[in-house]
């Protein structure tokens, strides 16, 4: 994106947005689609996606060799790894707003696990993380998920705390909140009237069934999702390009999955 940092409307336009993350490479390695991020993300940004999730180190890459197209480079500033052990699920901060801005970011994320042990140092992290980014303007997306030993949600909730997650992701100052599926549309109808900011909806464990995918994105666009915030479901898929074409015409054009399903053809 060029004109300077550009603010959530250009992250969202419209109001919706496909993001993709693609920072999972710091957690897991190797990572099937990650291998090459240059032709990945060139891909993605011809597919029609607003904005990748990365870390820091792939996004000062991507603007260092000159590779960073016309796609919104959202900085997460959380990370664990599967080595962990115990503390596996707790996601420390490995960078500032501040730091990411230097390094070409449009806007920042960060998470919580909800439910997990460190829970409160992870929403105190977050807290620092919304602080800094309203002090300089900057976007923030909340990766807040309702997961973990702790868990305990209210009997008269749906969507087994992700309709909470959503709503501290809002309570902290983040901008955009990604939520997982709650399984139906009534269902996600409470996670996206949690708040009033963007829902973007997260993709899971990859699928091979496309039409699956774009259904549930269909039924969670009509459930009062902004868009969605998915990585393995479109960067582990044969051909993602075609694929974010596809989540495009869902979330941007209002297609039916049906009619989506023929930019996999392509």
């Amino acid at each position: 994106m060029s004109g300077g940092r550009p603010g959530l409307d250009a992250l969202l336009p419209g109001g919706r947005g496909v993001w993709v993350p693609i920072d999972h490479g710091a957690s897991d390695w190797p990572v099937p689609g990650l291998q090459d991020v240059d032709a990945l993300v060139a891909a993605l940004s011809e597919g029609g996606a607003d904005a990748i999730v990365a870390q820091k180190g792939l996004i000062s890459h991507l603007v260092r060799t000159g590779n960073a197209p016309s796609i919104g480079l959202v900085a997460h500033l959380s990370v664990s790894t599967r080595h962990g052990g115990p503390d596996a699920g707790e996601k420390v901060s490995v960078g500032s707003v501040e730091e990411v801005l230097a390094r070409g970011a449009h806007a920042v994320s960060a998470q919580v696990n909800m439910g997990t042990p460190g829970e409160g140092r992870m929403i105190e992290r977050l807290g620092v993380v919304t602080a800094d980014a309203h002090r300089l303007g900057v976007p923030a997306l909340g990766m807040v998920y309702a997961r973990g030993p702790n868990l305990s949600p209210m009997s008269v909730d749906p969507t087994n705390g992700q309709a909470h997650a959503v709503r501290l992701a809002f309570e902290l100052g983040c901008n955009v909140a990604k939520a997982a599926w709650s399984g139906s549309v009534e269902a996600f109808r409470h996670v996206t009237s949690a708040a009033p900011i963007p829902v973007l909806l997260a993709g899971g464990p990859r699928t091979d069934d496309d039409m699956v995918l774009l259904h549930m994105i269909s039924g969670a666009m009509k459930a009062g999702a902004a868009g969605v915030c998915m990585g393995r479901q479109i960067f582990a898929h044969p051909h993602p390009a075609n694929m974010v074409r596809a989540i495009h015409a869902i979330v941007h054009q209002g297609a039916t999955p049906e009619e989506a399903a023929h930019h996999l053809e392509g």
